[in-house]
């Protein structure tokens, strides 16, 4: 581990224990039904009535720290490994517009008011809000929001194969004759 990946540790560590201090909380109305809707951040260990931890917001948000981790790790190696072991210069691209995306989509996660909240698999939404604005009439679709970091995902996993170096091999003259022979032995 080279010293920008210990710093890239460190700020993770630093982002894991802001979001444990602080997780997301649903308000519990009881002029509402019950049904949640997005209270803000609070300090973990204060006094919070009628409100719930939002734990599929919280588990992304600690998702999100680990993939963008990761990735800045991959990021920040040092030049002591070979050339293209993680990616060339293209993968490195995918990989940091997939950490960008991911942060993008917590800061504006899919809302819906809390009148239109029903049960269905999917949920309708009443558009993207900014996280850290005034949503006390909303819920976030945490359906919506693991669909998304799910889709950044996979599309992120498949740009990055589709920009893998096709080198050829370099085998040498007795791996080939061998490897005719298996293919010759094998019909």
């Amino acid at each position: 581990m080279n010293r920008q990946q210990a710093i890239a540790i460190a700020i993770a560590a630093a982002n894991l224990i802001l979001v444990l201090l602080f997780p997301p909380y649903d308000y519990l109305s009881f002029e509402r039904a019950n049904v949640p809707t997005f209270g803000g951040f609070h300090w973990f260990f204060g006094v919070h009535p009628n409100q719930a931890v939002n734990g599929d917001f919280l588990t992304l948000e600690v998702i999100v720290v680990l993939i963008n981790t990761g990735i800045a790790w991959l990021l920040l190696r040092g030049r002591l490994t070979p050339p293209g072991l993680f990616g060339n210069r293209y993968q490195k691209a995918v990989l940091t517009l997939v950490a960008v995306n991911l942060l993008v989509i917590l800061l504006f996660p899919p809302f819906e008011n809390y009148l239109a909240i029903t049960k269905a698999a999917l949920p309708t939404f009443e558009g993207f809000y900014f996280l850290f604005g005034d949503n006390a009439q909303r819920q976030i679709v945490t359906t919506i929001l693991y669909i998304e970091v799910a889709l950044v995902l996979v599309n992120g996993g498949l740009l990055w194969l589709f920009f893998k170096d096709r080198g050829r091999e370099k085998l040498s003259a007795a791996q080939i004759k061998a490897l005719a022979g298996k293919l010759r032995d094998s019909r």
